[in-house]
């Protein structure tokens, strides 16, 4: 009640009772959605051993889709094509400890969304578990699939192996890409560094989304004097899970060896001006329109701080006279969802 003197210790304890029951409803959440997980599992393995035993085809499915929901008619997910994805997913994982460990953990359509768009089964756990490592909605998960970000992890070319410790420098080596994609900014118009440096600031989120989990935001254009002289570092960054700066540099043309040796200068600058005891060496993501790899190389080898070189690409701007004529997103979702089903039959799902 208003104006009652609370006794010594009460805030104190509501706070950890809220946050234990906070605690406990997300681990409750995680618990039913891996039951749900399993559920659909032992029900796609069930129905792939029919199938497999009895030949069972696409039409006992839906009988058994129809049966379900006539029983259960207020549980969600047992139409004729989940049915079909429980399948596949049975299928694809017959890990029961993988589903329950790692596909458990995350929600169905996840999933779904691995399943229908992967093919390769190393590739599909590789998602699965930096799904759950990082926490990806489904939006971000299917925009690292369609990006290809299994093939372009770790590529970027680098020093790290001479220049900076072993743990540290496989952790930083798989952080960065090549090459990174820009999808959400166009080639319509030539850029120059200073217009690509601010269409980057102005679409910050999606470029953060590029760059991964663990990069917070620094600042762009960053000031540092040396000796009397100005300088700006394009965009400067902190790295939670790497504990150190890192700075990126962005060039519109084909690398050039010099380029390394300014990037090496900004961050011994940074490394003596911002960097605190408790943080580890600055590292430098140098990202270039063009590389070439055996150039990169060369000028890489006698740099003596931590460099990664990448190319990056920019979406593709569609002539003005067909942006008119091509559907909209949500027709085409629309048109993929009746697709869904027929696609996992095509691939042997239906039976």
């Amino acid at each position: 009640m208003a104006g009652e003197v609370l006794p010594t210790g009460y805030g104190e304890l509501l706070e950890n009772l809220k946050s234990r029951i906070r605690t406990a409803r997300v681990q409750a959440a995680l618990a039913v959605n891996r039951e749900l997980v399993l559920l659909y599992w032992h029900i796609g393995k069930e129905i792939l051993q029919k199938q497999q035993q009895e030949g069972w085809g696409a039409k006992v499915i839906e009988r058994l889709a129809d049966d379900l929901r006539r029983e259960f008619p207020d549980m969600k997910g047992l139409s004729r094509a989940n049915l079909f994805y429980m399948r596949a997913f049975a299928e694809a994982y017959p890990d029961r400890e993988f589903v329950q460990q790692v596909a458990g953990q995350l929600p169905w359509f996840h999933n779904v969304t691995v399943l229908t768009k992967v093919k390769d089964p190393s590739e599909r756990k590789w998602y699965l578990r930096a799904c759950v490592e990082h926490g990806w909605s489904r939006a971000v998960l299917l925009h690292q699939i369609e990006s290809g970000l299994y093939h372009r992890q770790g590529k970027a070319l680098t020093n790290f192996a001479r220049t900076l410790p072993a743990p540290q420098s496989e952790l930083a080596q798989q952080l960065l890409k090549d090459p990174y994609n820009f999808d959400f900014l166009s080639t319509h118009d030539a850029l120059l560094e200073r217009d690509l440096h601010k269409k980057l600031v102005e679409h910050l989120r999606d470029f953060m989304v590029e760059l991964g989990v663990g990069f917070a935001f620094v600042g762009s254009q960053v000031h540092l004097e040396v000796g009397g002289e100005d300088f700006y570092l394009d965009l400067l960054f902190y790295h939670l899970k790497l504990r150190c700066f890192v700075v990126v540099e962005l060039k519109t043309t084909e690398f050039k060896p010099e380029y390394a040796g300014k990037l090496n200068f900004y961050l011994s600058a940074v490394d003596d001006l911002l960097r605190h005891p408790q943080n580890n060496p600055t590292v430098g993501i140098l990202l270039c329109k063009e590389r070439n790899r055996v150039v990169v190389e060369y000028a890489l080898r006698d740099v003596s701080k931590p460099l990664g070189v990448a190319e990056y690409r920019l979406a593709q701007a569609l002539p003005a006279e067909l942006r008119g004529a091509l559907p909209s997103v949500e027709e085409l979702e629309a048109e993929l969802a009746k697709l869904d089903e027929g696609n996992l039959e095509e691939q042997g799902y239906g039976g």
